[in-house]
């Protein structure tokens, strides 16, 4: 059953002239339960696509239903983990993520509030940092708490906008893998927006490539045919993880190259000439 369905979306900003349509006749269904990865490049309009399913924007035409009512804004029944942090500076770990849980359960004590929390923030390996504030952790650690927050919402769907680009190699292997871990606990639908290809591969069901813009629109999708749960180091020498991969970077390569053909233009430099500062113009005429 589809939970998350776009039917013929098409978006753009601007007006009259000035107008760039970003994205053109997108499609997609996604399963309750399913774990999808939208992959392309820079620019493409990628989080324009994650805005479009969590309710911050509207479509121009099509439109975006969350089972089966059209989306009319944001909802707790669709988290989002950003790509920056969105993390309150004047609050502690523990007072970022019950900001999130008294919304949804408004009704509920602080005592039922607290153990709540506690448990999201255990699974995030953040016990020890539950009173420091955003200023006093790593990116990686503020990236845990704005995971936790999400999840302790407990959302029917996740969606991920690039939540692990800013992050150097190893904490963002160790967030995979913490993320994969907390979602196999419930396996709530989850969608992840990356421009890494095996970062795609290695934590969802199916992949799909976003196409190069304007008029950027969804590609052929690729299945992940590998048990779970998955080892990075056994996934490396699987037959499957090499094939999809090849098939993908093959793709997307192929893709960017006629980006380049289609879109080269020359561009004329002006003559420019460096302006020396005028208190250096003086000590030059002093010197000289």
């Amino acid at each position: 059953m589809a939970i998350l369905e776009l039917k013929n979306v098409c978006k753009g900003y601007g007006e009259g002239n000035e107008r760039t349509s970003v994205l053109k006749d997108i499609n997609l269904s996604i399963n309750e339960g399913e774990f999808v990865a939208i992959v392309g490049f820079s620019g493409t309009g990628k989080t324009t696509l994650i805005n479009l399913m969590n309710g911050l924007i509207y479509p121009d035409q099509g439109e975006v239903l969350f089972k089966g009512q059209q989306v009319q804004g944001p909802s707790h029944d669709r988290g989002v983990i950003f790509q920056n942090y969105s993390l309150l500076p004047w609050f502690t770990v523990t007072q970022n993520i019950a900001l999130g849980v008294k919304s949804v359960y408004p009704s509920w004590s602080q005592s039922e509030v607290d153990a709540h929390v506690s448990r999201f923030i255990e699974m995030v390996n953040l016990t020890p940092a539950r009173n420091k504030r955003p200023k006093e952790l790593s990116g990686g650690m503020r990236q845990r708490v704005a995971v936790a927050r999400s999840l302790s919402m407990q959302p029917e769907m996740l969606l991920m906008d690039e939540p692990l680009g800013a992050l150097d190699a190893l904490t963002r292997g160790n967030l995979q893998d913490e993320i994969l871990q907390i979602w196999n606990q419930n396996r709530c639908t989850a969608l992840l927006i990356t421009n890494d290809v095996d970062e795609g591969i290695y934590m969802a069901d199916r992949i799909i490539p976003l196409t190069t813009g304007p008029d950027a629109t969804l590609g052929p999708e690729f299945n992940i045919q590998i048990e779970r749960p998955r080892d990075k180091t056994e996934m490396n020498s699987s037959d499957e993880f090499k094939k999809v991969r090849n098939e993908l970077m093959t793709y997307l390569m192929d893709m960017g190259a006629s980006r380049k053909q289609a879109g080269a233009k020359e561009y004329s430099l002006p003559q420019l000439s460096p302006v020396m500062p005028r208190n250096m113009q003086r000590r030059n005429r002093k010197a000289g």
